[in-house]
């Protein structure tokens, strides 16, 4: 059997796989991805956060990206009962960026792995791991292509960026449950030609449909819509007929999207994701790092998946490249702790979506400008920003905020 030496082997060509490999590139080191899938392919998390713009940026992929003419995204509409709440960008607490985009992933991930490559990054497709021997730091992966020819790649580390193929967690039995409720989403592209112009598509819209169920409207400049339904299995469960029947008969009972999306044509077959949610029992180890989805998928209300998979693959790029310059990283510290203050934030607006608090917070006729310029950083990803207090108190801030509203909504009444 053959064997490859090289720096850094990255496991995945989707966006937390290219950002890596592209940085520890870029610093001088050897690197090589392996694709279990053969891209383009189809994969959901269409709708970006600027924060992962900050990743792109110094991955080098900006103009690449610019050239496709994606949608540009500037912010985040909800909707309940007809009344709406906006949160634009621009607005945020956070210094940052305040745009990002709206993309078919297929087409955004291939050009990623397009630009790594022509960076000097080869990218083996179709190739799946099938075992990792670790010796220390170093480490030998077994990998076998589609037409089963087997090779070994020795490395100086591994990053695993393989999304939900979960490589590493899978192999070494690293995975467990996550805390969050089971849930189920049902989409579907659609072509889109009553889309408003007025006031889209320059952003996501997120419907409540009823409590614990809402939908995702995110247009693309090629004039395709992305529609989804998310909410508990047992929702669905209540409708009959295949994909399509159901998915036609749950629009027409939405009055903000009955008439638009009336006998619209789908681009595909709606289709079903469910039991998304998965963590792992550690983010690091002796010679790799877990990055993106591969450490922790919360869910997709507040489009958090290509923001986490960018950022830890930045993060985990920079202390890679450190580390085989001879320093001392504190993984621990500098990336699990790290991650983990991103993740939980997110994980604690995931928890008040579903229970309803956030419902109070967006819908309140009293609006608190300055709070609201704190909240919508954090739906921009600036998730590590403590300087807010919405980040650094993310456990209890939001609770506390709802109870004032509900408060002052009672003392109105009494009036």
């Amino acid at each position: 059997m053959s064997i490859e030496k090289v720096d850094v082997l990255v496991i995945g060509a989707g966006p937390a796989g290219t950002v890596a490999a592209s940085i520890v590139n870029k610093a001088g080191f050897k690197v090589k991805i392996v694709e279990k899938q053969k891209f383009p392919r189809f994969v959901i998390g269409e709708s970006l956060l600027p924060r992962c713009m900050e990743a792109l940026t110094e991955a080098g992929f900006v103009d690449a990206l610019k050239e496709k003419g994606f949608q540009e995204k500037s912010g985040a509409k909800f909707v309940k009962d007809g009344k709406i709440c906006d949160y634009f960008f621009a607005d945020q607490f956070t210094p940052g960026w305040n745009w990002t985009w709206q993309v078919p992933r297929a087409e955004f991930d291939k050009t990623l792995a397009d630009t790594v490559e022509k960076m000097g990054v080869p990218i083996s497709y179709e190739t799946a791991v099938t075992g990792i021997t670790f010796n220390g730091s170093d480490s030998v992966t077994t990998v076998e292509d589609i037409n089963g020819n087997k090779t070994e790649i020795a490395a100086r580390f591994i990053i695993d960026g393989s999304g939900y193929g979960r490589v590493i967690p899978r192999l070494f039995n690293l995975d467990r449950p996550s805390n969050l409720a089971p849930r189920k989403a049902l989409f579907a592209h659609t072509v889109d030609l009553k889309r408003s112009m007025v006031d889209e598509p320059n952003r996501i819209t997120i419907v409540v449909h009823k409590p614990g169920v809402w939908i995702w409207v995110i247009p693309f400049s090629n004039g395709v819509t992305s529609v989804g339904f998310v909410g508990d299995p047992e929702f669905f469960s209540s409708y009959e007929g295949n994909n399509e029947q159901v998915l036609r008969e749950i629009i027409s009972t939405q009055p903000y999207l009955a008439e638009r999306l009336k006998d619209v044509e789908f681009v595909f077959d709606p289709r079903i994701l469910e039991s998304w949610s998965t963590t792992t029992n550690q983010f690091h180890g002796e010679g790799f790092v877990l990055t993106g989805n591969v450490t922790e998928f919360l869910d997709p209300i507040f489009s958090s998946g290509v923001t986490l998979a960018t950022v830890s693959s930045q993060t985990a790029a920079n202390l890679v490249i450190r580390q085989l310059n001879g320093e001392s990283v504190d993984w621990e510290q500098e990336y699990t702790k790290h991650m983990l203050q991103g993740v939980n934030t997110f994980r604690s607006y995931v928890m008040a979506w579903y229970e309803g608090t956030l419902d109070t917070i967006f819908f309140a006729k009293k609006q608190n400008n300055e709070v609201k310029k704190m909240i919508c950083s954090v739906l921009a990803g600036y998730v590590w920003d403590k300087q807010n207090p919405f980040v650094r108190n993310h456990e209890v801030a939001l609770k506390k905020l709802a109870r004032t509203i509900e408060l002052e909504i009672l003392a109105d009444e009494e009036i």
